[in-house]
């Protein structure tokens, strides 16, 4: 947000409790068990602090602590000073960016599970905005008029006099983020709708299909809309243990990873995995739901061996 959050606050906290999750995985398959326990054990407690002291029975806000220089006066309480351009209480559309992204991962809940989903409902109660006709925006527009789409941050509790500065605007990377959270949280109806606003908008017409500005265009930021696929199909891939996994959902998902990319046919308790370009090495394969199989040094390319032919017969846990 370009600017400096004084006390904790869910986006920051959410990103340090999965980066510490990923330097304890990574710990492991490097071997290095203590470093691997000490991040499990800051990650423990981080966690429990945050839903005890953040989660307010709706999301989690921000709790603003106080600096040496006051700036200002707090409008809705004139007798606390608290400095410009913070969150406080708003209910801000990325505040489980981090969240999302250990969802990419694999990474698994980085709070409680049941916070988690609230929040995502949360954000789409009170941040998806059917229309933009009446919504004031002190900065950019990316959207406009009779067009829809998540707002960076809400204040069911009241607005701060001079909170940070996109707070009104609407950006396609930060919506894909919230809006692939709510897939990852099974909120199917609502992550697709959200992401059917960001097609309406850049649909070649009235935008660029190609280009997604933020701060100047074809901003990196709107790349997190490949995860969409991701998070459909349940896709995971672990390098370390050789391991690929889909959901047990029925129906044909595209796949990718550092090394090979294919598509991936699941039906009732069998899928065929087709690498259609570069060399996959799996030992395990897993319908999320149903089991696992294991598998012997399995080797597919797109020129010699390019499908396998799966069924799960007895779950493997």
């Amino acid at each position: 947000m370009d600017v400096n959050y004084y006390g904790p606050n869910p986006q920051m906290q959410f990103w340090y409790f999965g980066a510490l999750k990923a330097c304890s995985r990574m710990a492991l398959a490097m071997n290095d068990k203590p470093f691997a326990a000490k991040c499990d054990k800051i990650f423990q407690e981080g966690s429990r602090w945050v839903d005890q002291n953040l989660f307010n029975g709706a999301y989690y806000e921000h709790k603003i602590t106080d600096p040496k220089t006051f700036e200002y006066l707090d409008m809705t309480n004139p007798d606390v000073q608290i400095p410009r351009y913070q969150l406080g209480s708003g209910c801000l559309v990325d505040q489980l960016v981090g969240q999302y992204m250990a969802h990419v991962c694999d990474l698994g809940y980085l709070a409680d599970k049941e916070h988690v989903q609230t929040t995502m409902k949360t954000i789409m109660s009170n941040n998806y905005m059917a229309s933009f006709s009446n919504t004031f925006n002190n900065m950019r527009s990316y959207v406009m008029d009779k067009e829809s789409g998540l707002i960076m941050a809400s204040w069911p509790k009241g607005r701060l006099k001079v909170p940070f500065p996109y707070f009104a605007e609407s950006m396609s990377g930060f919506e894909y983020a919230a809006a692939i959270g709510m897939l990852y949280e099974g909120q199917i109806e609502a992550g697709v709708k959200c992401i059917q606003s960001i097609r309406d908008r850049f649909d070649g017409e009235k935008r660029n299909p190609f280009d997604e500005p933020e701060c100047g265009h074809n901003y990196a930021r709107a790349m997190a809309s490949w995860s969409a696929p991701m998070a459909l199909s349940g896709f995971h891939y672990s390098a370390p243990e050789k391991s690929i996994s889909f959901t047990s959902k029925p129906g044909t998902y595209f796949w990718s990873n550092g090394y090979a990319w294919g598509t991936c046919t699941v039906e009732e308790g069998k899928a065929t995995l087709e690498v259609m370009h570069g060399t996959l090495e799996i030992n395990r394969f897993t319908l999320t739901g149903l089991g696992t199989t294991k598998l012997k040094n399995t080797i597919l390319n797109n020129k010699t061996n390019s499908q396998l032919q799966v069924k799960i017969n007895v779950p493997i846990r």
